[in-house]
């Protein structure tokens, strides 16, 4: 037995080792990476950069070990279908397209309800000085089928103007924008948060979406659904976590704000500018910014129809079909337990 009891002696760090390299794989086999539209660029996911930092997944037993950007919805659902990730935030009407065209998703959470990082502007000598000025003038969007070019019709309703009324003209991105409306080719073009805070009285404020538009959804919670049936307790635990970083951004501004500057690389008066005004917009629009991840009907609705007007979507979104609640709290459910 003494030989035996030898080679055992022997044996057994060589299988501890083994052992520990098993539970190492399986430990990053459960860490996973998310994808979220535009992601450190612009203001949708700025919730996920307060999750990440300060530990809200781990706190719901989810391992996020990092967030992947994108240029768009898009990019987001193939990122997401191609990466065969479980989690992803993007526009509404690209995951209404994808679904259209096949791709088996799921919208599980509206994350942010309304466009209120948007804001018209003109130079400070414009004549123009509020949308009811606009007749006669030049509108500046960035390319079409873009967000901002529905936006541009849906001002015009809202002024009830007509189409030969204003000349909507293209400018390319919203830093282009700006170069043409300072240059005379436009009298007022859209700014996007966190431009507009970067520009603090440049420009002449015109019109702020929660002023005049209703509220329309801007992105959306999306799983596949493979990971609906067999990832639900991760996708439950970033909803949870998210939910709980919109919740700390209310009541932290000026920690959250350096939280986001950092993943976004802004100074951080521009980042607390950015994020006071979006969750001050409630106050404005009746919807909070970021939501703690209610589906709305009516906002998706709303975008819906103003993608459909410039020809970025057609048809319909069968609703019953695209939206599973069943990984939402119980409490942001539609038919909330009595």
């Amino acid at each position: 037995m003494l030989p035996f009891l030898s080679v055992s002696n022997r044996l057994k760090p060589m299988a501890l080792g083994v052992f520990a390299s098993l539970a190492l794989a399986v430990g990053a086999a459960s860490a996973e990476q998310i994808v979220v539209s535009n992601y450190a660029v612009t203001t949708n996911g700025m919730p996920f950069a307060v999750a990440m930092d300060k530990g809200f997944f781990k706190e719901f037993n989810v391992r996020v070990d990092g967030i992947l950007s994108s240029d768009g919805g898009g990019t987001t659902i193939r990122n997401l279908l191609g990466g065969n990730l479980a989690y992803g935030e993007a526009a509404v009407s690209a995951v209404v397209s994808a679904v259209q065209g096949g791709a088996d998703l799921k919208i599980i959470s509206g994350n942010v309800h309304t466009v209120a990082e948007f804001v018209w502007v003109a130079m400070p000598s414009s004549p123009v000085n509020s949308l009811k000025d606009l007749k006669g003038k030049k509108l500046g969007y960035t390319n079409p089928r873009s967000t901002s070019q529905a936006l541009a019709i849906l001002l015009m309703e809202a002024t009830k103007l007509q189409a030969a009324d204003v000349e909507l003209v293209r400018t390319g991105g919203f830093g282009a924008g700006l170069t043409v409306l300072e240059l005379g080719g436009v009298d007022v073009v859209p700014v996007a948060e966190p431009l507009w805070s970067m520009n603090p009285g440049k420009y002449k404020l015109i019109a702020a979406a929660p002023d005049v538009l209703p509220a329309l959804s801007n992105v959306v919670g999306v799983t596949t659904g493979e990971a609906a049936r067999t990832k639900g307790d991760f996708i439950r635990g970033v909803i949870k976590a998210r939910r709980k970083a919109v919740e700390f951004m209310y009541a932290n501004l000026k920690e959250s704000s350096a939280i986001i500057a950092k993943a976004y690389n802004l100074d951080v008066s521009v980042a607390e500018t950015t994020v006071r005004n979006l969750l001050e917009s409630e106050k404005k629009g009746g919807l909070p910014y970021w939501g703690p991840g209610d589906l709305r009907i009516d906002t998706m609705d709303n975008m819906i129809r103003a993608q459909k007007l410039v020809g970025a979507m057609q048809g319909d979104a069968d609703w019953s079909k695209l939206v599973d609640e069943t990984f939402l709290p119980d409490d942001l459910k539609s038919n909330k337990p009595r």
